[in-house]
């Protein structure tokens, strides 16, 4: 599933306009990665957790050349689902 196709869907969910459904899922995305670029988490109570975690510095191999590399550490945001999510998904 595409972004327009999920528009589609909750357009149908919601019984709104695409418009008013897209616009919807834009404030949601925003939200969410505001939330994130801060260095909180968001709980959506039955669908799963979004939160950052700290990647710690390593090294790598250049798969073309063999050398070694050094990888910078950085934040890397993370998804957990929740146990609703899980159920739903392994039925």
């Amino acid at each position: 599933m595409n972004k327009s196709e999920l528009i589609d869907a909750i357009a149908a969910g919601a019984k709104l306009t695409k418009v008013d459904a897209g616009a919807a899922l834009d404030a949601t995305v925003e939200a969410i990665s505001k939330t994130l670029k801060k260095g909180d988490k968001i709980t959506l109570v039955g669908f799963g957790t979004f939160s950052v975690t700290k990647r710690a510095a390593r090294t790598g191999r250049n798969p073309q050349t063999g050398k070694a590399i050094k990888i910078a550490a950085k934040k890397v945001a993370k998804f957990k689902a929740g146990a609703t999510l899980s159920t739903t998904v392994n039925k």
